[in-house]
């Protein structure tokens, strides 16, 4: 949970490791953000605030969209019909139901289109960007009406780099993330309004 305390000796009796491995881990969480070493305090959960994650998804939908570009550009055959399956996949788990399997899907498909530009720096600082989001990742597909915006969005991805559409490609990932920016802001809002209650979770 955000600022929850991070123990070595209790981290490495839980992990069945030894409190090096743990150490060694907490700085390398550490420099990707996700967690405060402090100096004679330990290690914590770092908390992204709203305000934070909203200037992640923009610097995300920077790198995305250029990685949709590039995907337009040198995704293979092979790889474009893997994103379609993918695509279709996630039309399913929407006809079921089954959102937390969409947004498995929804990360797949991302993962996959990042795979196929071939751009090392960007999918390097799009792995980094995306952990800082975890605690996020579920809240916005829970929206009403915002699955099937969301599946329309990708479609549009899909098409265009399945076209070798750059242009295109990264004018639809822009769009995609601008609304997940959005919708994420609208639950914010939504959870700031809503009456304090001792049982209600605190995060989505």
């Amino acid at each position: 949970m955000p600022n929850e305390r991070l123990i070595e000796v209790e981290l490495a009796a839980r992990l069945q490791v030894s409190r090096a491995v743990v150490r060694t881990v907490l700085v390398r969480l550490g420099q990707d953000g996700l967690v405060v070493l402090t100096p004679n305090r330990g290690a914590h959960v770092r908390l992204v605030t709203e305000a934070e994650a909203a200037e992640i998804l923009q610097v995300r939908a920077v790198l995305e969209a250029l990685t949709a570009r590039q995907a337009a550009l040198n995704a293979t055959a092979r790889e474009i019909a893997s994103i379609r399956r993918l695509l279709d996949r996630m039309a399913r788990k929407l006809e079921q139901d089954d959102l937390l399997g969409y947004s498995d899907g929804n990360a797949k498909l991302h993962a996959a289109i990042i795979a196929a530009a071939r751009h090392e720096t960007a999918a390097r600082l799009i792995t980094g960007l995306r952990a800082q989001l975890v605690r996020f990742q579920y809240r916005t597909i829970l929206v009403p009406g915002r699955p099937s915006q969301s599946f329309e969005e990708h479609t549009a991805i899909v098409e265009a780099i399945a076209a070798r559409d750059p242009d295109a490609a990264e004018v639809a990932m822009r769009q995609h993330l601008g609304h997940v920016e959005s919708t994420l802001a609208r639950t914010a809002t939504a959870i700031r309004r809503r009456p304090a209650h001792p049982d209600s979770p605190r995060t989505i």
